[in-house]
């Protein structure tokens, strides 16, 4: 009865601690407040169960505050990027739109100082352009010589570079003047990204702390973002100057104004036209249609391995469209990759305004493509991400799983399969085989998102989890991945499939399970040669899914049934054919003597011999069914008799 009392006890104290820890999650409690529950507990002279339930939750509870934290940290840097990407679409001040970046480069780093700097070819150094959180007259007024300090560094490398305590870093070259101003400032660790335009360091954006420091990679990475959109400031700023300068010009010469009017007009209708475009979600074909009306002309869209490679690299190189016979050619870039290119068809002449339309039409191109696959990466993740809950996690909340998926379109109450693909082919290299992994992963997304099903790469392969829709099995559901999967990636495709489970958020380890059962079937289909193919559990049936991986049948036949093996070798005897018959008679001494045609006490006898053999504990459940597959396999692969 006090052991039932305890017991009952220390549940209710798990169940009070559990909601103490969750009230603090709820209402977004600071950590310090995590210490409070137990230390008011012992000033309470809580019960020592409860003290200990407290303390077993406490962790976990920080470690689900800390998921949380991390996830609005990731959706605020996620929402400044985007506000400093919709402050560019409608620049009209850059001084405004370089303040804000800083500004929130600043406030989601966390650092006491923000700053960039700007190169100027003129003078031959660089200057403090913005600076956010600095106090020292002399710091914000810097002019630093070129190759001078960190941010030299950073414009000679065109890397990132850091340093946790700046006045003892040798790796670049201090001056008194940039000395002073740091000091002055009273900063340690200072983080410096490149700002560039095409393969050219244009300044350097800055975040710094007036202590010692270390930057995390994904700080790095935020603030390179930060400094790819105030470039991409500037180069619009730029291209702005430009735009007006030309217009001053028309303004003063009335007779161009009237030959180039139409021509205006039609930069101008393609200006509107593409914004509107990328305002309601255009996408790359659209733009090539808004400017074939625009030109007068055919516009298209092609890859970058079916355009011409000469012409296209000069596009890309110049930064401007490139003739080719009768045609024009727009590189669309990003950085140094080539996204594809812009081809006006059968338009040899065409005058620098229109010229630039296309070229303008290139960029407005290239950064349609990068919010695309941004937007493709994005939910990549996050399907690959709440798999990986499902597979690995056992103390997640069903309702926020459901919720999860159901802003993916997935519905985890629904029947599905759990698939487990693999690319075959043998790599020459292991960048070879990454890649071929990395194929592997984004084909499987795509399914995975067109099914309003999951994807995650896993164990040098991808395990997918695919709704089973009315009338079709989890056969059908491998073998059209198996299809889908090779032939997007011009390559084999293994894929083997688990038993439909339903009301996978509620079951913790339905979808690990599940995904072992997958796995099984993988290896049994590589095992026998199918490769390329797909299957499920109940196209093996229990001795194939036994066989898949490396198995040592043999030395499992003599590790569990060896000894009785050897015995009637040497002394003649059945006790191999007892056993068989008497698990066959449901372990039944009195049905085994009238299947063997002998007595029970030689039954009796033969079994007795049989437990001094393999131990006393062979009749358990777990040795038993293990006699009875060694049996089965050792009948399997014994020689078939010689046929007389």
């Amino acid at each position: 009865m006090q052991q039932a009392e305890r017991s009952a006890g220390t549940e209710a104290s798990a169940a009070s601690a559990e909601t103490t820890y969750l009230e603090l999650l709820a209402r977004g409690a600071s950590a310090e407040a995590y210490e409070q529950p137990v230390l008011l507990a012992r000033a309470e002279g809580r019960p020592a169960e409860w003290i200990a339930a407290l303390q077993q939750a406490k962790p976990l509870a920080l470690r689900v505050r800390s998921e949380l934290e991390g996830r609005r940290r990731r959706e605020a840097e996620l929402s400044a990027l985007f506000e400093t990407a919709h402050d560019l679409a409608g620049l009209r001040d850059l001084d405004a739109v370089l303040r804000a970046i800083v500004q929130r480069a600043r406030s989601l780093l966390g650092t006491d100082v923000a700053y960039l700097s700007l190169n100027d070819p003129a003078r031959g150094d660089t200057y403090m352009r913005v600076t956010e959180g600095s106090v020292a007259a002399r710091f914000q007024q810097l002019r630093l010589g070129m190759g001078e300090g960190l941010g030299g560094l950073v414009a000679q490398t065109a890397r990132p570079y850091v340093t946790d305590d700046y006045f003892k870093d040798e790796r670049f070259r201090h001056t008194l003047t940039i000395d002073a101003g740091v000091r002055d400032e009273g900063l340690v660790a200072i983080l410096g990204v490149p700002l560039t335009l095409g393969h050219h360091v244009i300044g350097v954006l800055f975040a710094a702390d007036r202590r010692a420091r270390v930057f995390e990679r994904e700080q790095i990475a935020l603030l390179g973002s930060f400094a790819a959109l105030a470039a991409a400031a500037i180069d619009t700023a730029n291209l702005l100057t430009e735009t007006r300068s030309a217009l001053s010009e028309l303004e003063r010469a009335n007779e161009i104004i009237r030959d180039r009017s139409g021509v205006i007009e039609r930069a101008s209708d393609v200006h509107d036209r593409l914004a509107e475009l990328v305002l309601r979600g255009g996408g790359v074909h659209d733009v090539a249609a808004a400017v074939s009306e625009v030109l007068d002309g055919t516009v298209e869209f092609t890859e970058a391995a079916a355009a011409p490679a000469e012409p296209l690299e000069a596009s890309r190189a110049e930064g401007h469209a490139v003739r080719h016979e009768d045609d024009w050619i727009a590189a669309v870039a990003a950085g140094g990759e080539l996204l594809g290119a812009l081809v006006l068809r059968g338009h040899p002449g065409l005058d620098p305004v229109d010229q630039r339309t296309l070229e303008r039409a290139a960029m407005v191109t290239s950064l349609l493509l990068l919010a695309r696959r941004s937007a493709a990466e994005a939910e990549q993740r996050v399907r690959g991400e709440l798999l990986d809950d499902l597979l690995d996690a056992r103390d997640r909340d069903p309702r926020l799983l459901r919720e999860r998926a159901a802003r993916l379109h997935a519905d985890l109450e629904s029947a599905h399969v759990v698939l487990a693909a693999r690319i075959e082919g043998d790599a020459a290299d292991a960048d070879q085989e990454a890649d071929a992994r990395r194929r592997l992963a984004a084909a499987a997304s795509h399914l995975a998102a067109t099914r309003h099903g999951l994807a995650s790469a896993r164990d040098g392969g991808t395990v997918l989890l695919l709704p089973l829709h009315p009338g079709a099995t989890a056969t059908d559901v491998a073998r059209r991945a198996a299809r889908q999967l090779g032939t997007a990636v011009h390559a084999p495709v293994t894929v083997g499939a688990s038993a439909p489970a339903a009301d996978l958020a509620a079951q913790p380890h339905a979808v690990a399970t599940a995904y072992a059962e997958a796995r099984r079937c993988l290896d049994a289909l590589r095992l026998l040669g199918r490769t390329g193919d797909g299957a499920a559990a109940q196209d093996f049936g229990f001795l194939g899914l036994l066989l898949a991986g490396d198995r040592d049948i043999p030395g499992f036949v003599a590790q569990t049934i060896g000894e009785v093996a050897e015995y009637d070798a040497r002394r003649g005897t059945e006790l191999l054919r007892t056993l068989d018959a008497y698990f066959a008679c449901g372990m039944s001494p009195a049905r085994t003597k009238d299947e063997l045609h002998v007595h029970v006490n030689t039954v009796a006898q033969r079994l007795d011999r049989v437990g001094r053999l393999l131990g006393d504990d062979w009749q358990s459940p777990a040795r038993a069914l293990e006699i009875q597959l060694a049996l089965l396999l050792h009948r399997l692969s014994a020689p078939a008799p010689a046929q007389h």
